[in-house]
């Protein structure tokens, strides 16, 4: 494999990450509990003796230190992860209390360490791999389609690749087209991998634990917007499903399913149609893949409208595929055809005003819903 070397600095970056390479082999051929410190964290004190109230990348940090603490297996690979504690913090502190060897900080090389996590995955680890951003992952496609996906098929069940991918994407505010990718609609033809967006502290802390203790390869979806959202969150342990789909709103005129950053532009238009007279039910659809079609579909014979609002592009987005196996499995129960909002199908422009127009507005569901409803 021939490596272009364009800095002193690039090869000492090479050199470090060789060497930590193979001190991370090294150390896997040994027994776990060599690897780790299991010193017990500090129990922070609460107010309340129920709950306590954490920022989204809080409640990310702190399912994944839970993980960390209860599965000696658990590990992290990404830039800057380590001392500095991730791009948005969610591994902060992780480092000093576990390690260099479970918090390993990597080159920028997502094709390299996106695969040694999933080498690492196939001899007994749960690795946690961190995309500073989702639109870097695109370096790691093939490792994540032919190997991440397919390993556990093509070895016959010999391999189970229990990893996490994780970081933050979508439509941020003047982030560039680079940095706004949406590769959900990337991910979910691949066989084999599961996809899960957050969009609460709540979930987020439970869908990042169920993702570790997958025996499946789990991508999770983070919003770059989202991070710095506050809620109470229960202080005993918890998981989310997987493949569930969270009812935020029930009502009866129209299905509104959504995910992620788009969950609150649909909350924010259900005012508005709550005063115009409509009783909007609203499902967070979490699992992109696969879909709660038993939760959707319940919900399609109640209302028999359907209204999906992604922040996906049209083209080949989530919302196409929800649309199809909405109208395979319950066309019989609809009484208006399936109305998807999504963005635009251009590169995600820079300046403010024009990227607040690619991306689906809350007047624009209030307009579908009425168009719907008619």
């Amino acid at each position: 494999m021939l490596i272009e070397i364009r800095s002193s600095s690039t090869v000492r970056s090479l050199t470090l990450f060789n060497l930590r390479l193979s001190t991370f082999a090294a150390a896997i051929q040994h027994s776990i509990e060599k690897i780790i410190d299991t010193t017990k964290p500090t129990q922070p004190t609460y107010l309340d003796d129920t709950f306590h109230e954490l920022l989204l990348f809080e409640a990310l940090r702190e399912g994944l230190d839970e993980e960390m603490e209860r599965d000696a297996t658990v590990c992290v690979m990404g830039e800057d992860v380590g001392h500095y504690g991730g791009s948005y913090k969610v591994t902060k502190g992780m480092a000093e209390k576990y390690g260099d060897l479970r918090v390993l900080d990597t080159p920028i090389a997502e094709n390299s360490f996106t695969g040694m996590g999933i080498g690492a995955a196939m001899t007994g680890l749960r690795p946690v791999v961190e995309g500073m951003n989702m639109g870097f992952l695109l370096l790691a496609f093939n490792q994540i389609s032919n190997n991440c996906g397919m390993l556990h098929y093509t070895s016959g069940g010999q391999f189970k690749i229990p990893i996490v991918i994780r970081g933050p994407g979508g439509v941020g505010r003047q982030l560039g087209a680079e940095h706004s990718q949406r590769l959900e609609s990337y991910f979910q033809s691949i066989p084999g991998i599961q996809m899960v967006a957050c969009s609460t502290p709540y979930n987020a802390k439970g869908l990042m634990k169920a993702a570790i203790r997958s025996e499946n390869p789990v991508i999770l979806f983070e919003h770059v917007l989202l991070y710095n959202l506050k809620e109470r969150i229960p202080d005993e342990e918890y998981i989310c499903n997987l493949e569930e789909a969270e009812m935020v709103r029930p009502g009866e005129h129209v299905t509104i399913l959504t995910y992620s950053r788009m969950r609150y532009h649909v909350m924010q238009a259900a005012k508005t149609l709550v005063n115009k007279g409509y009783d909007p039910e609203v499902i967070d659809i979490r699992s992109l893949k696969p879909f709660d079609l038993h939760t959707i579909g319940n919900s399609v014979k109640k209302t028999h409208r359907v209204l999906i609002v992604e922040e996906c592009m049209r083209t080949g987005g989530i919302g196409a595929s929800l649309t199809t196996a909405i109208n395979e499995n319950f066309h019989d129960y609809l009484d208006a055809p399936i109305i998807c909002l999504s963005s635009q199908d251009v590169p995600t422009p820079y300046a403010g005003s024009l990227e607040e127009w690619t991306v689906v507005q809350p007047a624009q569901i209030v307009t579908a819903v009425e168009q719907l409803c008619q």
